[in-house]
């Protein structure tokens, strides 16, 4: 293998992904490595812990050669869309041989079938499916049962039951629909993926921001590579008054227009808002059984950021582009990417003056969420520029 992919949040780096780069490099071989790596906001429907360039150059002293960002509408959205938006901008390198993605069950070939079978929509599959759900279950698992009763009788249950199972069946699904050949290398975890205690060995990202969130950061430090920890802010940045602020001036029509808020959850949202404006409030009024909880944070997420379901359909039907956060100094890999890409790579901010349309819009939509983020942690950084990160770095 030469060049091998993943995609991740690092939210923030810890012990758990320093094995998954060392699988890839040391067991794998692959000679060069490329992080597709959310920006500023993540696909639970909240905010990084730290902005998205030191999290990309935790990623190059980690292992990583360059450090592309996925786009702010595919990576606040639900698995399906945050999925095909990563494997868009994987087959728009254009020298990807591989992907490697943590899962806590399953090999390559069981998420190519299930996938396969997921994707093969007959007018069977759709009134089984509608059936499914209108038992009150999520679209995966139901699209799940749906191909276990039609197609896959011993299909693992197991290939929903976690969000990082779902997102590599997600990517096998996107693979096959773009037409790529990129082979996939599922790696087995050796934690729970919302586990919310701390472990020895190696503990879940989510039991590392919930110590931050407490202030409790010196808890932390023996799970976290030297660089990562000395970069951790003492609470990560707080979205929830803003968030609920823009909830307060949006309409009912305005979020019906969101991805993922539909069946009148618009309507009770703003009546419960009304007696809840305290964001964990509101959250834990607002969630069902139907509507999880990362569904409704997304849905309020995606209104504060402004983004509509039109416009992540119109982001993923158009050539958008590759923008770099972070590259290894004097990795080949560059050079390579220049040469084979398929869309504009931006670098610097001149670069940038080829979007238009879509690309372009979708582009700002970035700056708005890194202009966000600044204002609320209080950063200063600059959407238009890479960083170029030296093994010195690390010292």
């Amino acid at each position: 293998m030469k060049n091998c992919a993943c995609i991740a949040e690092y939210n923030p780096l810890h012990s758990g992904h320093l094995k998954l780069i060392s699988h890839i490099k040391n067991d794998l071989g692959a000679k060069t490595l490329t992080v597709i790596l959310s920006g500023d906001f993540c696909e639970r429907g909240e905010s990084a812990v730290m902005d998205k360039y030191t999290r990309a150059k935790h990623a190059i002293l980690a292992g990583a050669d360059i450090v592309i960002e996925l786009p702010t509408v595919f990576a606040t959205a639900n698995a399906e869309i945050f999925a095909t938006g990563a494997m868009k901008i994987v087959r728009s390198l254009g020298c990807i041989d591989a992907l490697c993605f943590g899962v806590e069950s399953g090999d390559a070939q069981t998420y190519r079938t299930a996938a396969k079978a997921m994707l093969n929509e007959t007018k069977e599959f759709k009134q089984v499916l509608k059936r499914e759900l209108e038992t009150g279950i999520s679209l995966a698992k139901a699209k799940f049962n749906t191909v276990k009763q039609l197609n896959l009788p011993d299909l693992d249950e197991n290939l929903v039951s976690s969000p990082n199972n779902i997102l590599a069946l997600e990517y096998a699904k996107a693979a096959i629909k773009l037409g790529m050949n990129t082979e996939l290398y599922p790696f087995l975890r050796e934690n729970i993926h919302n586990d919310v205690r701390l472990k020895k060995s190696v503990t879940s990202a989510r039991s590392i921001r919930l110590q931050l969130a407490e202030g409790k950061k010196k808890k932390i430090r023996k799970f976290l590579p030297k660089y990562v920890y000395a970069d951790l802010p003492e609470f990560p940045p707080d979205f929830r008054i803003p968030v609920v602020s823009a909830l307060m001036s949006a309409t009912a029509k305005e979020l019906s227009e969101i991805l993922d808020c539909s069946e009148g959850l618009e309507n009770r949202i703003k009546a419960l808002l009304k007696d809840n404006p305290d964001y964990d409030d509101l959250l834990g009024k607002v969630v069902t059984k139907r509507y999880t909880q990362a569904r409704v944070r997304r849905i309020f997420l995606a209104n504060f950021l402004r983004i509509s379901e039109d416009f992540i359909f119109r982001c993923l039907k158009s050539d958008l582009y590759i923008k770099v956060l972070a590259v290894r100094e004097n990795s080949p890999l560059l050079s390579e990417i220049k040469a084979a890409a398929s869309v504009p790579l931006l670098m610097r901010k001149s670069d940038y003056r080829v979007l238009e349309k879509t690309a372009l819009d979708c582009f700002l939509k970035d700056a708005l969420a890194n202009d966000l983020y600044n204002l609320v942690s209080r950063g200063k950084q600059n959407e238009y520029f890479t960083l170029i990160v030296s093994d010195e770095t690390k010292k």
